[in-house]
């Protein structure tokens, strides 16, 4: 190998590629409509039921999720990469972002927020905490309090995963600024004895 030390004294993120999940978060603006937004830097926060992202104190998701104290998370499969990406899509000088109403959207069961349409893993999260202080960014966690998901996609003792996951493929973020389809998997080997 030929290791290339990275200098630290900026962000080293940009320098190489990572694989991350790529989910819609939900949250109610002040005018009682709802905004989406996709994020990459999300994640289980543990094995219980909390989920945890990365947003900025500059977004509209930040004060919206502190204001209301809950969100949603949308899951969109390899086909909804554009869905996705409309999503994205800068605010207006008005402050909104029209293109939301070309994304498919129904009511959450258990709080108050909209989900994405044929996403295939919903969550609805009550507000657990907020961490600032990491540079311009903050972590938002979640208690899971509701979940839904398409049921090709949960695992099941009598199928096999790797088939499982080739025929119903996952959508990934590899930052930066790329996307890619994951449906090739192989089981990790875990040492004998081993328990998380």
């Amino acid at each position: 190998m030929n290791l290339i030390q990275l200098a630290v004294d900026r962000p080293i993120w940009d320098r190489f590629f990572l694989v991350a999940p790529l989910v819609i978060i939900g949250s109610k603006e002040p005018d009682g409509t709802y905004d989406l937004a996709p994020k990459h830097m999300a994640i289980p926060l543990g094995w219980q039921n909390y989920y945890a992202f990365v947003c900025s104190s500059r977004h509209a998701t930040y004060h919206n999720i502190r204001r209301e104290r809950h969100f949603t998370v949308s899951f969109p499969r390899p086909s909804d990469v554009v869905t996705s990406s409309l999503a994205a899509s800068p605010r207006c000088d008005d402050d909104t972002k029209p293109t939301l109403r070309l994304l498919g959207q129904h009511k959450a069961a258990k709080v108050d927020g909209v989900l994405v349409d044929d996403c295939y893993l919903y969550l609805e999260c009550t507000l657990h905490s907020v961490m600032d202080g990491f540079g311009v960014n903050s972590l938002i966690v979640g208690e899971v309090i509701a979940a839904s998901a398409d049921e090709t996609f949960l695992r099941a003792e009598d199928r096999d995963e790797a088939e499982q996951l080739f025929h119903s493929p996952l959508l990934v973020y590899v930052s930066p600024g790329r996307y890619g389809v994951l449906g090739h998997t192989t089981r990790f080997p875990f040492p004998e004895g081993y328990s998380r």
